[in-house]
C-alpha cells in the first residue's frame, strides 16, 4: 500500500512538492477543458488550507528543450481561477530562481514551476534532476496517476528521496481502479473498442484473465469477425492478426471469459457523416460495404450482458462515434450503462477516445469513475505496474 494525505501529519511551514497533472489542452491561447486542473483541486486547496508551502509540479506538451509556447504561465493563470485563490509562477523548475521563489512564498501559497520536460532530466529519470527539485522541498505528494506509467523524475525519482504520499486524486482512482479489475464484484464486464487489436493484445489478453464478459466492439470487432470467417467487405481489420485474435477467443474460453462479438451491424459504403446505411446481420455484408457501427440487437445483447454484471470496465467506443449516426451504439449502451449504475453496478471507464464517447453520450457523470488518463489507464488495463504507483509503496515500505 502507499501513503495518502491521511498520513501527512502536520505540514503547517512544510515545502510541499506536488505533481499534478496541469497538461491541459489550448488552442489559441485559451484553455478548452479545465478537468485536470479541477481534479486538482482537493490536495491542493487542503495542503495549502493547513499551512504547508505548496509546490506543483508539472509537465506540458512534448518540449524539446526550453520552448515558450509551451510554458506553464498561462496555466498557472487558469489554475488559480480554477482553485480561486492566488497562484504564483516561477519560470524555471530548479535552479536559484525556484530556491529563491519558494522561500519567499508564505503559508498556505502556491507557486507552480516551469514546465519540467524543458529538461532533459525529466524524461531520463536523471538522479541529479532529482536532486535539484528535491532541493526545494521537505515532502512529495503524486497527485497525476495520468502520468504514473512515466517513470520520469518529477513521477517516480523524487518517491525515492522524499516521504511520498498519494495525493487525493490519485488515490481516489486507484481506488476505484481496484474495485474494477483489482478486487472487483462478480461477474464483471470489459466493453472494449476502438480500431485496432494490436493496439490493445496486452490489454485483451489480461482482460480474459480477469473479466466474465468481454464485449468487443468499434473496428476491432471487424479482425475477430474476419477471424471467424465472416467476410467483412471493404470494413477497416487487420488481416495479419488473424491467428492473435483466434489465440485471444482460445485464452478466453480457458479462463471461462465470455467473448461477444456482434451479430448484427450498422453499414455504409462510404465512411463519412450521414452516408446512407442499413442495418445487416454480420453475414449480409455487401462486398463494397463497410462496418460502422453495431446495429440496435447487438446493443441490447450488450445491455442484457451488463444487467447481469455487478462492476463494468469500459474502454474505447463501439462504432464510428465521431460520425453521426455511426454513433448510435455507444450512446445506447453508455446510456444503459449509467442507468445501471444507479441501480448498483459499478462502472469505471477510461481511455481518451472514451471519455469523449462518454461526454458525447452524455452518460459520464452517471458513471461511478471516469478517469481522464489515457496511457496510464491502458497500461493498468494491460495489468501492468505503473512507475509512478509503484514508487509510493515502495517509499511507504522503507520510511
Amino acid at each position: 500500500m502507499f501513503r495518502t494525505l491521511d498520513d501527512i501529519g502536520d505540514v503547517a511551514g512544510k515545502r510541499i512538492l506536488v505533481r499534478s497533472d496541469l497538461n491541459v489542452p489550448i488552442e489559441g491561447g485559451r484553455i478548452g477543458d479545465v478537468s485536470r486542473l479541477a481534479a486538482t483541486v482537493p490536495t491542493l486547496a487542503e495542503l495549502a488550507d493547513a499551512g504547508a508551502k505548496v509546490i506543483v509540479l508539472s509537465h506540458f506538451g512534448r518540449p524539446k528543450g526550453f520552448d515558450a509556447e509551451l510554458s506553464l504561465r498561462p496555466v498557472a493563470a487558469a489554475l488559480g481561477d480554477v482553485l480561486g485563490r492566488p497562484v504564483g509562477f516561477v519560470a524555471d523548475c530548479v535552479g536559484s530562481e525556484v530556491a529563491d521563489a519558494v522561500a519567499a512564498l508564505a503559508d498556505g501559497g502556491i507557486v507552480v514551476l516551469e514546465n519540467t520536460r524543458f529538461y532533459p532530466g525529466e524524461e531520463a529519470n536523471d538522479p541529479r534532476f532529482v536532486a535539484g527539485l528535491a532541493e526545494n522541498g521537505d515532502l512529495y505528494v503524486n497527485d497525476a496517476f495520468s502520468a504514473a506509467h512515466r517513470a520520469h523524475a518529477s513521477t517516480e525519482g523524487l518517491a525515492h528521496v522524499l516521504p511520498a504520499y498519494a495525493g487525493r486524486a490519485m488515490a481516489s482512482e486507484l481506488a476505484a481502479l481496484d474495485r474494477a479489475l483489482g478486487n472487483p464484484a462478480h461477474p464483471v464486464a470489459a466493453v472494449v473498442g476502438g480500431a485496432k487489436v494490436s493496439s490493445k493484445l496486452d490489454v485483451l489478453t489480461h482482460l480474459v484473465t480477469r473479466v466474465d464478459h468481454l464485449i468487443i466492439g468499434g473496428a476491432m470487432a471487424n479482425t475477430f469477425l474476419a477471424a471467424n470467417g465472416v467476410d467483412v467487405g471493404k470494413s477497416l481489420f487487420e488481416k495479419d492478426m488473424a491467428d492473435t485474435a483466434r489465440d485471444v477467443l482460445a485464452r478466453a474460453a480457458a479462463a471461462n471469459c465470455t467473448v461477444h462479438l456482434p451479430y448484427q451491424v450498422v453499414v455504409a459504403t462510404a465512411f463519412t457523416a450521414n452516408a446512407p446505411h442499413r442495418t445487416a446481420n454480420v453475414h449480409e455484408i455487401g462486398a463494397d460495404e463497410l462496418i460502422l457501427d453495431l446495429g440496435p440487437a447487438a446493443v441490447e445483447a450488450s445491455a442484457d450482458v451488463l444487467k447481469t454484471c455487478r462492476t463494468l470496465v469500459w474502454n474505447g467506443p463501439l462504432g464510428a462515434f465521431e460520425l453521426p449516426p455511426f454513433d448510435a451504439a455507444t450512446i445506447a449502451l453508455a446510456r444503459i450503462a449509467a442507468a445501471l449504475t444507479g441501480d448498483g453496478l459499478i462502472s469505471v471507464a477510461g481511455g481518451g477516445d472514451t471519455v469523449a464517447a462518454l461526454n458525447h453520450a452524455g452518460a459520464a457523470d452517471g458513471f461511478t469513475f471516469v478517469s481522464n488518463a489515457g496511457g496510464a489507464f491502458l497500461e493498468w488495463m494491460e495489468g501492468k505496474a505503473l512507475p509512478g504507483v509503484a514508487a509510493l509503496e515502495q517509499n511507504a515500505v522503507s520510511r
